[in-house]
């Protein structure tokens, strides 16, 4: 049998769905921009920061400022500012990692399978024909090309040139 090392999960295993520490979204908000926050960019009502437990490689997420658990409870300029930051990280992903494809979406509460259901988020998944190969379909196991750090490092810089 074979057996894949990726003590990373560990970390998600153990924090997700933990709710008595408070949103990850807001406590982020709080620090620094950097590899430990992982947020690459900051415009007037939303945020864009990597997926700590990515899908793919380039795994970015738009995140109200406003702390909400749905859509429909947020104003339409922060609507309108998270579909105009959605489609410029598309461009930006496109530029760096030329996928073939995208992957867009949230999921609006628990039972919709929201990890962090009471802030509301938009995913941005960048997609290659053969990404889902036989070690996600059967080894239920991502693999990433990059590491997490460089990811960020090659979008922050990137998006210093689209801002």
């Amino acid at each position: 049998m074979n057996h894949l090392w990726s003590p990373w999960r560990m970390k998600y295993i153990e924090t997700h769905g933990d709710e008595e520490n408070g949103c990850i979204f807001c406590s982020l908000l709080n620090q620094i921009d950097g590899p430990e926050n992982l947020i690459v960019h900051r415009n007037d009502h939303v945020f864009v920061i990597l997926n700590r437990f990515p899908y793919t490689s380039g795994h970015l997420m738009v995140v109200p400022y406003d702390h909400q658990p749905s859509f429909e409870n947020l104003d339409s300029q922060t609507l309108a500012e998270m579909m105009q930051t959605t489609t410029m990280c598309m461009r930006l992903l496109r530029k760096l990692y030329d996928p073939e494809a995208f992957n867009l979406g949230s999921n609006v509460g628990k039972a919709a399978g929201a990890g962090i259901a009471e802030h509301v988020h938009m995913h941005i998944v960048p997609r290659w024909a053969g990404d889902t190969n036989f070690m996600s379909t059967l080894g239920q196991t991502r693999v990433l090309p990059e590491e997490l750090e460089e990811t960020y490092r090659r979008i922050k810089e990137e998006y210093k040139k689209f801002s």
